[in-house]
């Protein structure tokens, strides 16, 4: 009877286990290739494997897959969208707004032209920036120097296309190098990433923005100012902080009014 019961016990779950849903292969075998607006005849996305992409060049590609009647792409959000018709030519769905995209396949070869492999530019030119000032106060000579350094670490933000179809824009961040001389003396030195004004920048700002520029202001009794941008990508936002480098090498953050 023990025997009896604990093998009752051991199959129970198995019962209740839920069935994981089946992807349509053939469905994603259907997308494959380059999909047009059907109105405006405007190339929207093409789907390559279990990859969708864009051929915005600051749009990162997608994984995706199809689970019945549902589109799900699998960005900094997952999302799922509703299919109202799919065919060897023509794809229907609802965006995440309900309104309904018609799309066509792109026979023209090259449509695929759009879909460039090179990385996403920066904000800025992607190129060394530097600048060299020197200022005159009371008696002394001072010297500032500041180098604008691209890197490769990426910031992705969400953005929905014209179909409002929501992607993830890649863009690449910067390091900023800022140097403070008094004669031959370094008063200051010191390389900044975004997360170094973590605590004077709004969060959203540091998640999905830029540290754009360091720019020399001016002096005052109270030491050399930097202004410090932080620029949210595909928008005209940006924060701006007055970075203070006292007469002593010290430093200090605050919200530009």
């Amino acid at each position: 009877m023990l025997l009896c019961i604990s093998s009752c016990r051991h199959k129970e779950p198995a019962k209740n286990e839920a069935k994981a849903p089946k992807e349509d292969l053939e469905a994603k075998k259907l997308l494959q290739g380059v999909w047009m607006n059907e109105d405006d005849e405007t190339v929207v996305f093409k789907a390559h494997g279990d990859t969708i992409y864009y051929p915005d060049s600051t749009s990162q590609p997608v994984y995706f897959q199809i689970f019945g009647d549902t589109l799900v792409l699998y960005s900094a959000n997952s999302a799922r969208y509703k299919i109202v018709k799919q065919s060897p030519h023509v794809f229907e769905f609802r965006n995440a707004a309900g309104d309904l995209v018609s799309l066509v396949k792109s026979e023209d070869r090259e449509d695929n032209d759009y879909f460039s492999k090179e990385p996403p530019m920066p904000l800025n030119t992607g190129k060394l920036i530097k600048r060299d000032s020197v200022l005159i106060y009371g008696k002394d000579r001072y010297h500032s120097y500041i180098q604008i350094n691209p890197t490769t670490f990426k910031v992705v933000k969400a953005n929905y296309s014209d179909e409002g179809v929501e992607v993830d824009n890649v863009y690449y961040d910067n390091i900023i190098h800022v140097s403070l001389y008094r004669g031959d003396y370094c008063l200051f030195s010191r390389d900044f990433k975004k997360k170094d004004f973590s605590r004077v920048a709004p969060a959203d700002f540091i998640r999905q923005g830029i540290l754009n520029d360091i720019k020399l202001i001016g002096m005052t009794p109270s030491g050399t100012h930097f202004q410090v941008s932080i620029m949210m990508p595909d928008t005209f936002s940006s924060f701006l902080i007055d970075l203070l480098i006292d007469y002593r090498g010290r430093m200090k953050m605050s919200v530009k009014n």
